[in-house]
This record gives structure tokens, C-alpha cells and sequence, in this order.
């Protein structure tokens, strides 16, 4: 099965293939890159055009052909460029899975523009945070997002808002998104370079603050073709191995239909879903919030074939109990990314969806989205791997001074690509931290076995996978500490049977406090997105264990805590 693999990936990637692999520079370095990627996100764009009629976007009873989704992109594209917006400007966008998003997204990149896609759970805090640090011209936002921030908007620079679904609710000043839509439906021609930035998603933060880092078009349609060079190669060569195909491997199949059920403001559904499903000539069926019943009832209204979130929304959605009542015969994958699947949900995918096969990808902001990829037979096979990096990747695991391992030893994954990011917005000292000579510093402990297949085995990084969102618990901590009553806290991860692991806390508060869980909680609540708040807490009162260097012995307290007596 293995040499099938390899046999199809040498053609699909070979001088003349559908993914020929070539070296250039960006930024000094020589990286491999897709040969047939489009330039930029723009190109990318305009190509799409060709779809024509074909239903695009869907939200509720909401439909946008290609054709309509081009002529409000072009319309937005216009009207921002009527507004002085161009090449090194940024556009914010904070809103929840709208098709405004979307469509603002694309008018954004195709005048050479950076989208700033903004966290729809931020507090008015954090966003504020986030409008400083990316000081963008234009702010496209929905009414609850204008909202959290109205208490706090003066302190923040002058930008255009424009409000999406507000029905009147925006601030006074605010342009209605029909003001862009009426603009003439014609795209302003403007030259973009493919190295700069395209978008800027926020990443939680090592040292307290969440960090913009810069996805650059290359790195964005460079993944693009990984994803469906992932797709493409994993079917072929599994097709191969059964004998139920020729050698010659068919062409990406051109019919797509994906139920976006993650946020648009991370890689996971805009760059590995809503992208692939763009290049597909596909549809997009965005769901407001994941709930499995009503995802249920849009994989058999509308025919979704693909199915990419968090690992809990498949378990859920095959455990749910009307999953038999309704038509899910339409799914040809599901999985996604953003925590590991479990082994026993690959093989429960695999047996309870009688057309779908189990598919995962493992990723990062910081590589505009996905390193590896595995699916189908292989991924069956070894469920445990997030499978072999992409072929426009270099990777490789180094120990504690950065030295190279060989095959099969445990070390921190290492990756260099063209999709590595230009790095974190107004912070050069973590851009040098995280990327030596092109080499991305993951953060991930992992071993490459003899096929190439990646394994994570731990993470190096002081962070919490809760759900597929980023948890760093010195952004937590920072926070805590900011309690007059709190004089240590240690943030770390506990297991969750849903959510992969939860948020947890062991604080000692200072003598006499009579500050309770609650209190931390609520402090905690004003200045943090909800998923950031720690769900357990232990009030000791005893000082927290410590290593010689006097940090706090995180694994001690996870290991030695018992849940059934936190807060």
C-alpha cells in the first residue's frame, strides 16, 4: 500500500504533473513550492469566476451562485478601493460564519489589501488589543461584535466601520454593508505581490498576547494545492492498492459540497475549507454555530460531501441519536483537524459511515494551514498519524540545541515550506524565536516513521488544545495575576472526553482573601474569550511546587489534582 503511495506521489509531483515541486526564494531562503499555484489569492479568485452558476455560498435560506458571490465581491472591491484602501492597508474583519465574511474576505485580498480576521469570541478588550496591534483603515463587523466593542471604541484609531446584519444597531457612523453592494460591480486592477501579506490571523500568545501572524498569498494558494494534492493522493493510491484503478491517477474530481462548521477567522475553515472548496468549483454551507441535529439536516438538504471540523463534532454527529434517520449517503469525508482524531473515532468513521472515509490534517496559522495530511486506507491504517508532511514541505525533528535526529527518534518537528508565514505582526524578537533559516519551530513533539508518516507525541509549547482552539496559559495566567487577591497561579490542560481538554487553574490567593472560583472566573470573563476561561480551579493554600529555576511544576499539579475537587 505504502509503495503505491510513493508511486503516486512521484507522478502527481513530477516535472509536467498537476503538483510539480519547484525551488524558490522568499525572504532570502529557497523553499519548495507548487509550481501551478496560482500567484496570489487574487488570481486565485478571479479564476473562480469561471464557475459561473453553480451555488457557491448558502446560509440558511440564503444562496450566492459563483456568479453572485463575484459580482458583491467586485461591488466591495470598489467601494474599498473608493475609500483610499490598497496594497498595505488592512481591513478587520470580525463578524460569525456570515457569507459577508467570505465576500469581504475576497474584495479584501483581491485589491492586494490584508483581511485581519479578528476572533468573533473576543472580549471588548481583546478586541481592542487587536485593533491596535493591526491598526486597520476599515473595520467590517456584525452587530454583536460592534456591540462588545461600542464601550471601548474610543480607544482605538479612526477606521470606517461598516456593519453587517446590524438592522440599524451600528454606531451612527457606521456604512451598511448594501452601501458596498450597490457600488459599481467592477474589480479595480491592481498588481499584488505574492509574498505579502494576504490575511493576519490571531494566534493565543506565548508571553500573555495573542500574535498576528502574517499568512502571505503564496504560503495561502500553496496550501491550497496541498490540501487537494492530499485529497487526490491518498484515494488514488488506496484505489491502486485494491486494483480498482489504473495506474495513471485521475483528475481532482471537480464537484464538492463542504458544511463549514468552524470559524472563518482560522485556517482550519477558510484556508483548508472554504478555499479547497473554491478551487472545486464547490459549495459552501456555513452553519451560525455547530449543533449536530441541524448539521444532520443540512448534510441531507443540501448534499455535503465533506465534513472537516474539530474531532468532537464528528464523534457527535455519528453519535447523535436521529444520525439513521436522516440521508447522510452524500458524505465522502469526514474528519477535520485541529486536535488529533482518536484512533477509535477513525475506525467508528470508518464502519458507522457506510460512503465517507476518515480524514485529518495536521496544521498551524503559522503554515497557512496544513503541514500533513492523512486519509482513507492509510489513515485506517495508522490512525494514530497525522500522516506524511505535503510535498512542498522539508521536515525534520531536532533536539534541545536545534540538531538534526534521524528517522524514527522523538524531537521537536521542524518544517520549511513557501507556506511558512512572514512572520508575527510588530513582534521581530518571536519571528526570530519561531523561524530559523525558513525552519518553523512548531512547538510539537513528534517521530517521522519509515513511510514518512508523522506522529505527535506531546507538545513542547505551554498550551492548552481545547476543541481546536489555542489556549496559551500565559495569556491565562497574565490575567489572573491581574486579581489583587491572587499571589500564584499556574493555567495547564486537564482531559476532556468532548473537548480533547479543558482549561485548569490551581491559584493560592493571598492571606485573608475571601475571593472564591466564581470571582476568578468573572475577573477572568471580562477580559478573556469564554473558551479561555478556566473551567476547573483549585483554591490552595499551600504554595505551588517549583523546579530549581523556580518555575511551577505544571505536569506535578495536572498529575497529582484531582478534578472531583476543583471548583
Amino acid at each position: 500500500m505504502y509503495e503505491e503511495l510513493r508511486q503516486v506521489w512521484g507522478q502527481l509531483t513530477a516535472e509536467g504533473g498537476p503538483f510539480e515541486i519547484e525551488q524558490v526564494t522568499v525572504r532570502g531562503v529557497p523553499v519548495k513550492s507548487f509550481k501551478n499555484a496560482a500567484p496570489t489569492l487574487r488570481d486565485f479568485w478571479l479564476q473562480s469566476a469561471a464557475q459561473g452558476d453553480k451555488d457557491h455560498l448558502v446560509y440558511g435560506d440564503e444562496r450566492w451562485t459563483f456568479a453572485d458571490a463575484h459580482r458583491e465581491v467586485a461591488s466591495a472591491a470598489a467601494w474599498l478601493s473608493s475609500q483610499g484602501i490598497g496594497s498595505g492597508d488592512r481591513v478587520a474583519i470580525a463578524m460569525r460564519n456570515y457569507p459577508e465574511w467570505m465576500l469581504a474576505y475576497w474584495a479584501t485580498v483581491s485589491i492586494g489589501a490584508t483581511a485581519v480576521g479578528m476572533n468573533a469570541w473576543w472580549t471588548g478588550p481583546e478586541m481592542v488589543y487587536g485593533l491596535q496591534d493591526a491598526a486597520p483603515r476599515v473595520l467590517i463587523a456584525d452587530a454583536q461584535r460592534l456591540e462588545i466593542l461600542a464601550p471601548q471604541r474610543s480607544e482605538v484609531g479612526d477606521f470606517i466601520t461598516v456593519s453587517v446584519r446590524a438592522e440599524g444597531a451600528g454606531p451612527s457612523d457606521a456604512v451598511d454593508w448594501s452601501e458596498l453592494k450597490a457600488a459599481p460591480s467592477e474589480m479595480p486592477e491592481v498588481e499584488v505581490d505574492p509574498d505579502s501579506d494576504a490575511c493576519i490571523f490571531y494566534t493565543s500568545g506565548t508571553t500573555g498576547r495573542p500574535k498576528g501572524a502574517q499568512l502571505t498569498h503564496r504560503g495561502c494558494t500553496n496550501n491550497i494545492m496541498g490540501v487537494a494534492f492530499g485529497g487526490l493522493a491518498f484515494a488514488s493510491a488506496s484505489r491502486l492498492a485494491q486494483g480498482t484503478q489504473q495506474e495513471t491517477p485521475p483528475s481532482p474530481p471537480r464537484s464538492l459540497s463542504a458544511l463549514v462548521v468552524t470559524p472563518l477567522f482560522h485556517v482550519t475553515a477558510n484556508n483548508c475549507v472554504a478555499h479547497a472548496a473554491t478551487l472545486a468549483g464547490g459549495k459552501l454551507v456555513l452553519m451560525y454555530k455547530w449543533e449536530p441535529g441541524e448539521a444532520l439536516k443540512l448534510i441531507e438538504r443540501e448534499q455535503i460531501t465533506n465534513l472537516s471540523g474539530v474531532p468532537v463534532m464528528a464523534r457527535e454527529l455519528i453519535a447523535h441519536p436521529d444520525f439513521s434517520k436522516y440521508d447522510t449517503s452524500s458524505l465522502a469525508a469526514l474528519g477535520g483537524g485541529g486536535a488529533p482524531l482518536q484512533p477509535d473515532l477513525v475506525e467508528k468513521i470508518d464502519k458507522q459511515v457506510a460512503t465517507a472515509r476518515p480524514s485529518t490534517g495536521y496544521g498551524m496559522t503559522e503554515t497557512c494551514g496544513i503541514i500533513t495530511s492523512n486519509a482513507a486506507d492509510f489513515f485506517v491504517d495508522k490512525p494514530a498519524s497525522a500522516g506524511p508532511a505535503m510535498p512542498n514541505f522539508e521536515a525534520k525533528c531536532v533536539d534541545d540545541s536545534g540538531k538534526d535526529l534521524a528517522p524514527g527518534e522523538v524531537g521537536e518537528l521542524w518544517v520549511r515550506s513557501a507556506q511558512i508565514i512572514a512572520g508575527y505582526l510588530n513582534r521581530p524578537e518571536a519571528t526570530a524565536e519561531s523561524i530559523t533559516e525558513g525552519w518553523l519551530h512548531t512547538g510539537d513533539v513528534a517521530r517521522i516513521d519509515e513511510d514518512g508518516f508523522i506522529f505527535i507525541v506531546d507538545r513542547a509549547k505551554d498550551m492548552v488544545l481545547r476543541g481546536g482552539e489555542n489556549v496559551y496559559c500565559a495569556e491565562v495566567e497574565t490575567v489572573v495575576f491581574e486579581h489583587d487577591d491572587v499571589a500564584e497561579c499556574a493555567v495547564f490542560g486537564v482531559p476532556d472526553d468532548r473537548l480533547g481538554e479543558e482549561v485548569a487553574a490551581a491559584v493560592v490567593l493571598k492571606s485573608g482573601s475571601a475571593t472564591t472560583a466564581e470571582d476568578l472566573r468573572a475577573h477572568c470573563g471580562a477580559r478573556l474569550a469564554k473558551y479561555k476561561i478556566p473551567r476547573y480551579i483549585w483554591l490552595l493554600e499551600e504554595s505551588l511546587p517549583r523546579n530549581a529555576n523556580g518555575k511551577f511544576l505544571k505536569r506535578q499539579l495536572r498529575d497529582e489534582l484531582d478534578l472531583a475537587e476543583a471548583t
